[in-house]
């Protein structure tokens, strides 16, 4: 079911998979929305009861005025706090999401009983002429789908082919704004290790063994560093939660099934 909460006027959409299982408070990736986890909900069953946002200025929630750490932890609280679950959670981020996660779990760590990171670096330095380079030559908007997606070309195109939203008054927009994923981007930058290393709740790293967002030095020293972390290696780049969904819902309902 998807509903909305709203935060000082601003929208944020979010999908309650519902069932009877423990809560697993899940984010997603940068230009991505939480039905991205449609196919992990229908992996975990009645266990886990699976709750994802649209977060900040992705999918169908509003965009915001700053794509900071501190603006995505307070949306994933207001969420938590709106659906009463003041027990610890669950926590499971990708990408975006798994450095949202690592600081959520970091700021609140009575509220997360678990913290599953999915290929999210704890240092993050975005260059130019790096893979966001694609994102300066989208568009917004467009009148057909089809402009649209000839604007976001062959790298935006597999992010976006299957999500754009449809305007009230005609043509058609990307479930993002361009700006506010290079500025997301942005706002990674820096070292996250204290947040990494401030959590003490089971934690386990899934990692893709080619990606060139987790080197594998970094990787192995995020597990061996932090006590209690776990290691999944996947065979596959930065996108192997879809490139083997099935090794990373078997990596995830593993851990969780264990707790």
């Amino acid at each position: 079911m998807r509903h909305t909460l709203t935060i000082n006027g601003r929208a944020l959409s979010y999908l309650d998979f519902g069932g009877p299982g423990r809560p697993l408070l899940a984010l997603h990736g940068g230009m991505s929305e939480a039905m991205a986890f449609a196919g992990l909900a229908d992996a975990l069953g009645d266990a886990w009861r699976v709750i994802a946002p649209d977060q900040r200025g992705h999918g169908d929630s509003d965009r915001a005025a700053d794509y900071s750490r501190a603006g995505y932890v307070r949306d994933a609280v207001a969420l938590l706090d709106h659906l009463g679950l003041d027990a610890p959670v669950a926590l499971l981020g990708y990408s975006l999401g798994g450095l949202n996660a690592v600081h959520l779990a970091a700021a609140h760590p009575h509220r997360v009983s678990a913290l599953v990171n999915a290929d999210a670096a704890v240092e993050i330095n975005p260059g130019a002429g790096d893979w966001t380079d694609f994102l300066r030559a989208m568009r917004y908007t467009a009148p057909t789908r089809e402009e649209l997606l000839a604007a976001a070309g062959p790298v935006g195109a597999q992010f976006v082919g299957q999500a754009l939203r449809p305007l009230p008054d005609g043509g058609w927009r990307l479930p993002f704004h361009p700006q506010d994923m290079l500025d997301s981007v942005e706002a990674c930058r820096g070292d996250h290790w204290d947040a990494w290393l401030a959590g003490d709740c089971p934690a386990l790293l899934i990692h893709g063994t080619r990606s060139t967002s987790l080197p594998q030095s970094q990787a192995d020293a995020m597990t061996a560093r932090r006590p209690g972390t776990s290691y999944t290696p996947l065979d596959g780049d930065h996108f192997v939660p879809f490139t083997d969904p099935e090794g990373f819902h078997k990596a995830v309902g593993a851990f969780l099934a264990g707790l």
